[in-house]
């Protein structure tokens, strides 16, 4: 049973667009050639030494943590990163990595967290721009010109809406000028008062090509001092992006919250730790797989009693504590990503069948290990 790894990253790329990583990410084919086929994929959220150990020769490692985030300069096997890429290619095996894509795609990381957690997903915590920046050309010509500006802005460009081109809008008015000594006016004479009927041509296109867009609008209009304006847009939230607003089936107490959260995520030594008014009722929480304490000021907004997430660091908490009643419950990195695994799995198993074996990987990745107990 094998798949060609080409089709398994297609599977991973429709549902983990790499649009959606950050800027400063590293997402996608490790090492592996996607004309090969692959065996088997085996799921984790690091690729350590233990975790390709469990990977079958020709099999494909899905990570969510990029093994090479930083730049690199060497992958010599004596190095300890470059070992694992080396073990992997001699047998076959192939890396590849879902990061800040799949915490922004819709369903992603926090909707798996959000799951786990019995949690009903309302919104998207902070939204990703939908599409390109855009430009509103709003143009002003006379009537019998305006046909010919419109094929001009279009031939920039301009009017692209989705699967449409040529798109416009119009309306009829009157304009009114005034030339002075110098002007050479296409439309009336130096020293008289002229009005005109004019049409009001909108047109969008991206920002991007607003050079493009000026210099045809100059083009295809009469006039040697064209009226118009311009208005950049503002981007619209889609329904991708990094974290959750969510409602609990039913309200409960802050502490039975974190009892909840505590009992079913993985165990670890980091545990469940939460600051806020343990008889506090929440009924809607926001989450956020990973580190997340750089969203607590879109939390303290966004109507919620409490938000889980990991990594919070002591100065943010307490800043955070002194200006919102939002609840902190703090989790290891690595359970708060870990039931995405599941969801990847899930995705590929139902996409493949009983074509490609696939699994979660066993092995706790998380890097803390020792738990140092409590002295009386």
């Amino acid at each position: 049973m094998s798949v060609p790894l080409s089709e398994v990253m297609g599977v991973l790329d429709a549902a983990y667009p790499p649009e959606l990583a950050h800027d400063w990410d590293s997402v996608g084919l490790v090492c592996g050639d996607p004309d090969e086929p692959v065996t088997s994929v085996t799921i984790a959220v690091d690729a350590t030494d233990a975790v390709a150990a469990e990977v079958p020769g020709g099999g494909l490692l899905l990570a969510h943590h990029p093994l090479l985030l930083r730049g690199v300069d060497t992958v010599a096997a004596s190095t300890a990163k470059g070992a694992l890429l080396h073990r992997l290619i001699r047998t076959g095996r192939s890396l590849f990595t879902a990061h800040t894509n799949a915490d922004s795609a819709t369903p992603g990381v926090s909707d798996a967290l959000a799951d786990t957690l019995g949690l009903v997903v309302e919104e998207v915590l902070s939204p990703a721009p939908s599409g390109p920046d855009l430009d509103k050309w709003v143009v002003f010509v006379p009537a019998d010109h305006a046909a010919a500006l419109r094929d001009s802005l279009f031939a920039a460009g301009a009017g692209q809406i989705g699967d449409y081109s040529c798109c416009s809008w119009s309306v009829s008015g009157t304009g009114q000028f005034l030339p002075h000594e110098g002007a050479t006016p296409t439309i009336g004479a130096v020293g008289t008062v002229e009005q005109v009927t004019e049409d009001r041509v909108e047109v969008i296109a991206p920002a991007r090509l607003r050079a493009r867009v000026l210099a045809a609008l100059r083009a295809g209009h009469p006039y040697e001092e064209p009226a118009f304006d311009v208005f950049a847009l503002a981007p619209l939230p889609a329904d991708v992006g990094i974290g959750r607003i969510c409602s609990l089936p039913e309200p409960e107490t802050l502490s039975a919250f974190v009892a909840r959260v505590s009992g079913t995520l993985p165990s670890t030594t980091w545990g469940v730790r939460a600051a806020g008014d343990a008889d506090a009722v929440v009924s809607r929480v926001a989450v956020c797989g990973g580190a997340g304490d750089s969203l607590l000021s879109t939390v303290a907004r966004a109507g919620v009693q409490a938000y889980v997430t990991a990594d919070l660091r002591h100065h943010p908490a307490d800043e955070h504590g002194r200006v919102s009643d939002v609840a902190l419950v703090d989790v290891a990195h690595w359970a708060s990503e870990y039931p995405w695994c599941h969801q990847a799995a899930a995705l590929l198993s139902g996409h493949f069948g009983t074509d490609l074996p696939v699994r979660v990987s066993s092995v706790r990745t998380d890097p803390w290990n020792i738990d140092g107990g409590r002295q009386s």
